[in-house]
């Protein structure tokens, strides 16, 4: 197994296992989603095969992947592997900045180039000139600006707002997205000769809830991330916790499994981390387990019930099967209005069953 992973001094992490470093002091960035990238189950380590075999070719390469799923991380591995590795790393996400001001921020600009530019400003493909820019969410880039990044990467020099002379450029430009372009160009949103520029080298990242070898092995690099942090000791985990881990859908990836971890040790007491500690929500465990299940066109709908019944066992309370079966009695009593006839008939019980049930519960004398 193996993790991309980003430490400063102030991050130490007991860890014995294999991390990839980059402690490169000119690696610039706007934010980092994800701190580790861990390669444990099969498909992860094919992925990693696939990256380092392609990244010292220098070439534009589209990441694709649900949000969380550590496109930037894979995306400084590249850069770290290719032969621009001595110059800087820059992100920048493309949806962060309005349609007015994301081509002076790519491109820079001049003084007097518009209202409020009193200074000339170099953008982020000079910035990044000699490394790698890593664009993230690039489907969001408005479309007169995907013209101009397309010339961009053909002419290998930018123009600055304001200016007409060109300047030259060396870098290798990394773009990612959780949308679907082919999509986006169908729709006319995104430029479909742009769609097959940056897509000279695809990487597509799947989703946690299809690399289940990966969860455990992360839970445990975030809980030896988390505890020297917290200064607390490493909890063991309960076998109902890791069934639960590895049932979760996972929709925000690696970083909701990351704050998921980071919250549970907050909470944890007795050094044994429980299925409450991690505060998933009932619904989505449930659902993951019906994911590949076919789906039934007739018959009544159980999720209501099955989200109910998951969220009492995240609760682990006393008595549960004491609980539900009163719950169960009751309600249905009073649903048919404290007919037992029809309350026996809706349960699929006898009227006799049903009778001692309703004393058991103290409802008939």
């Amino acid at each position: 197994m193996r993790a991309i992973d980003f430490k400063d001094d102030s991050d130490q992490v007991a860890d014995n296992r294999p991390l990839l470093t980059f402690p490169n002091p000119q690696q610039v960035s706007l934010s980092i989603r994800a701190s580790a990238l861990v390669f444990s189950d099969p498909q992860s380590q094919k992925l990693l095969s696939f990256i380092e075999r392609v990244a010292p070719s220098n070439a534009t390469a589209l990441i694709m992947g649900e949000t969380g799923t550590g496109k930037e991380l894979v995306a400084r591995h590249l850069h770290s592997l290719s032969p621009c590795r001595e110059g800087p790393f820059a992100a920048i996400n493309c949806g962060a900045f309005s349609e007015t001001l994301v081509e002076s921020e790519l491109f820079g600009y001049e003084r007097g180039a518009f209202t409020g530019a009193v200074g000339s400003k170099a953008g982020w493909f000079e910035s990044a000139n000699g490394g790698t820019l890593f664009l993230d969410e690039i489907g969001d880039l408005p479309l007169s600006t995907q013209v101009k990044l397309l010339r961009v990467l053909q002419e290998r020099e930018v123009v600055r707002v304001g200016s007409r002379k060109p300047i030259p450029i060396e870098v290798r430009l990394i773009a990612a997205t959780n949308v679907n372009l082919e999509e986006a160009v169908k729709a006319g949103r995104f430029r479909e000769d742009l769609y097959y520029r940056i897509k000279v080298v695809p990487i597509q990242l799947a989703p946690l809830r299809e690399r289940l070898g990966d969860i455990l092995p992360l839970v445990r690099y975030f809980i030896a991330k988390y505890k020297s942090r917290l200064h607390t000791v490493e909890p063991e985990l309960a076998p109902e916790t890791l069934r639960l881990l590895h049932d979760y859908p996972w929709p925000g990836n690696i970083r909701e499994l990351e704050n998921v971890i980071h919250r549970a040790l907050l909470v944890c007491d007795g050094g044994i981390l429980r299925p409450h500690n991690l505060n998933l929500p009932a619904i989505q465990s449930v659902a993951s387990s019906r994911e590949d299940e076919p789906v039934e066109s007739t018959g009544p709908d159980t999720w209501p019930l099955e989200k109910a019944l998951s969220g009492l066992f995240n609760q682990e309370p006393a008595e549960l099967y004491d609980l539900v079966n009163r719950k169960l009695i009751i309600q249905a009593y009073e649903f048919c209005r404290s007919n037992q006839v029809q309350t026996a008939r809706l349960l699929g019980i006898s009227r006799n069953v049903l009778r001692t049930q309703l004393k058991h519960f103290g409802v008939i004398d």
